[in-house]
């Protein structure tokens, strides 16, 4: 095998071969560009473990990842909804990710794409690349020269892949522990992560890690397409870490729920939502408080008044905002709720900015 440095892996894919394998249209055939703008992408020595998979129920779709190497989430992770999925690795070219999304976006199927832009690299025995597409056809490569030990397996809706591994038997576990585990997307990706480590993970150890799940039903906005997208930059055990995260996202998207129930005047449902968030993560004084909050607008004074206790103990600071809030609209400015809120244990410093807002004349008084 040819010596290379880890840094000086100079021939990338090219954008031209994307617009080779993109369906002609007229500015295609006008602008061939080859130039060095096209043919120029970073490279980096990242050696990983990673997953790409669909959820066929929900149309789902996700990568997640574990390296010891920094901040891997910006490098290796790439998922579109209602395109495909990417996890490029080994002696890394970022570019794998947009490109392959592009092709996958203009019909081509995961292993086109990954067959096409892997003819287009100049050193495909250095990569290893995982894509699935949003009809779950799904290809893996890894190339001759990625460091042992180095492998994929390529399943239903799924392909597992890693590389500088402490054994061989890290894919496998990976690969069985996603068929095995139950639950939706996110939770049976990180299964497999945590089967890999498991089994010795990278030899190197363990530094980052990172996950996105994005909608099957994508409705074209970014933020709304993206269920997960969870990176952890540089940690001694980033698994648990991403795992701490995804619970907590998950509560924070029964919140957003709550949100989202309130615009529709649904209070009923917005609560049940806050109640979930705050039952999820019950040291979280904000989730408490905003139910708290809903409640009390809504004459459900005695509910909210364990739920203002809960946040004031945690913080006076809750106390205080909730004296500004009938300025902005938030919680009606009614001085016999106002009084039974800061009634309660913790509450004194609400009833002192109360009486501050009220001598400014933003709101009325005690």
């Amino acid at each position: 095998m040819t010596f290379r440095s880890p840094r000086a892996v100079l021939a990338p894919v090219v954008a031209a071969a994307l617009i080779a394998l993109l369906p002609p249209t007229p500015a295609h055939a006008q602008s061939q560009a080859t130039g060095p703008e096209l043919a120029s992408f970073g490279r980096r020595p990242v050696a990983t473990f990673s997953i790409v998979a669909r959820d066929p129920a929900t149309g789902e779709l996700g990568v997640a990842v574990q390296s010891h190497w920094f901040s891997v989430g910006p490098i290796v992770p790439f998922a579109q909804a209602g395109v495909g999925a990417v996890a490029t690795q080994s002696f890394v070219d970022p570019s794998y990710g947009p490109l392959g999304l592009a092709l996958m976006k203009a019909g081509r199927s995961a292993p086109d794409a990954l067959a096409g832009l892997l003819l287009a690299d100049e050193h495909p025995e250095v990569r290893q690349v995982a894509m699935i597409d949003a009809q779950g056809r799904v290809d893996a490569h890894t190339g001759e020269d990625a460091i042992i030990a180095a492998g994929h397996h390529v399943g239903e809706n799924y392909s597992v892949q890693a590389n500088m591994m402490e054994s061989a038997t890290v894919w496998p576990a990976m690969a069985e522990a996603f068929e095995r585990t139950e639950g939706d997307l996110a939770s049976r990706m990180l299964a497999a992560l945590k089967a890999a480590q498991a089994e010795g993970g990278d030899i190197r150890g363990r530094q980052s890690a990172a996950l996105i799940v994005v909608s099957g039903t994508p409705a074209g906005l970014p933020w709304v397409d993206r269920i997960f997208d969870l990176r952890i930059e540089d940690a001694p055990h980033p698994l648990e870490e991403l795992d701490r995260l995804l619970h907590l996202a998950r509560a924070y998207r029964e919140m957003n729920a709550g949100d989202e129930a309130m615009t529709t005047n649904d209070v009923t449902a917005a609560v049940n939502h806050y109640n979930t968030a705050s039952e999820m993560e019950p040291d979280n004084a904000e989730m408490v408080y905003w139910a708290a909050v809903t409640l009390a607008s809504e004459g459900r004074v005695e509910e909210a008044l364990p739920r203002f206790r809960r946040a004031f103990a945690a913080s006076t600071n809750w106390a205080v905002l909730t004296a500004r809030l009938p300025e902005a609209n938030l919680l009606p400015d009614d001085p016999d709720l106002l009084e039974a809120i800061f009634s309660v244990e913790g509450g004194e410093a609400g009833r002192v900015e109360w009486r501050r807002l009220a001598e400014l004349g933003l709101m009325s008084g005690p």
